[in-house]
């Protein structure tokens, strides 16, 4: 059975669930998004001992330098690292990551901390 909840939204955050087509009303929006981080949650919990997974990270070009630091720090873990150069001066770069969950969590970390990650994404097999 459904409960009734009540919550907070900034009228910026009201706006872009009200531009997200495909959904019958703002609730679905919110149910889907709930979803979606359970599921990552769960994913992230999945990660532990010694690991291999997938880091999908989309950033803007002009901000290719505030990443370099980070991507040299956890160079061990780094088994093939892929960069494309999208439409819009965006760019995408694939990390296929092995190493101990430790490790790869900190870099996970690492990547969410600098702000200018558009798009940040661990996918755990």
């Amino acid at each position: 059975m459904a409960k009734i909840i009540s919550m907070s939204l900034s009228e910026q955050l009201l706006r872009e669930i009200d531009s997200v087509q495909g959904f019958s009303g703002r609730s679905d929006v919110i149910r889907s998004g709930v979803r979606l981080l359970l599921d990552d949650l769960k994913e992230k919990e999945r990660l532990k001992g010694h690991a291999e997974c997938v880091l999908i990270m989309m950033h803007d070009k002009r901000f290719e330098n505030a990443f370099i630091k980070t991507k040299h720090k956890y160079e061990s873990i780094v088994v093939t690292q892929v960069h494309s150069n999208l439409c819009h001066d965006k760019c995408l770069e694939l990390f296929v990551l092995h190493g101990s969950a430790e490790k790869i969590t900190q870099f996970l970390a690492d990547i969410r901390k600098n702000k200018r990650a558009e798009y940040v994404k661990l996918v755990v097999p």
